[in-house]
């Protein structure tokens, strides 16, 4: 075997490699079985309580959240560890939440939140897990009335933010934090001067 030969054959089998692996990487993406929790059309699987005063409707294909203080959750409330993702947009002096592992109840229940606050009076913004030490954001990632996502990632007591693909939070969950080890999610509409747009909601369950 000449030297151009062997040289031919290392060249075809180099192309070959970064071919299989091309198809391996876009097979584990197509792998990711995302699950839409809404259907574009209604609020079927989502719920809110009784003594909320936030109103929540589907306009245009979006979920949109007006007025008062209140939560839209999900029906099921066993959710526990799992990849949460939403595209979202909130408005100009807005502010909103992503909620995860959380209580049903009224007005600001308990569980972990994850901000969505682009220039609202509060100085938390998005891409924050409210209330932790050392996983709070107070630049702007985002602009008001734009859609962008934002992603959960919660594994037992480890917890990931990402927003646009970003990681903004990358924390252990410690003390009454830790002891939320499963819940609802949940959509917060904060107050009358906001408004919270959802495009999408969808969820990867763990093991």
């Amino acid at each position: 075997m000449n030297r151009l030969t062997k040289f031919r054959l290392f060249f075809a089998l180099l192309i070959s490699m970064v071919l299989l692996q091309g198809t391996l990487i876009g097979a584990d993406a197509n792998d990711e079985k995302w699950v839409s929790l809404f259907n574009g059309k209604d609020l079927i699987g989502w719920k809110t309580h009784p003594n909320d005063k936030a109103k929540w409707e589907v306009v245009d294909g979006l979920i949109v959240g007006t007025g008062n203080v209140g939560h839209l959750f999900s029906e099921r409330g066993n959710y526990k560890n799992f990849r949460f993702k939403m595209e979202v947009s909130i408005s100009d002096k807005g502010n909103s939440g992503q909620y995860f592992r959380t209580k049903f109840g009224k007005s600001f229940p308990k569980g972990l939140e994850a901000q969505i606050n682009s220039t609202g009076g509060d100085k938390v913004r998005t891409g924050s897990l409210y209330n932790v030490k050392d996983s709070l954001v107070y630049e702007q990632l985002v602009k008001p009335d734009t859609f962008f996502t934002q992603e959960v990632l919660a594994d037992g007591d480890h917890v990931v933010i990402k927003v646009n693909g970003k990681v903004t939070v990358d924390t252990k969950l410690t003390g009454d934090n830790a002891k939320l080890i499963e819940g609802h999610f949940a959509i917060q509409q904060h107050d009358p001067g906001s408004t919270v747009k959802v495009k999408k909601v969808e969820v990867i369950e763990l093991p």
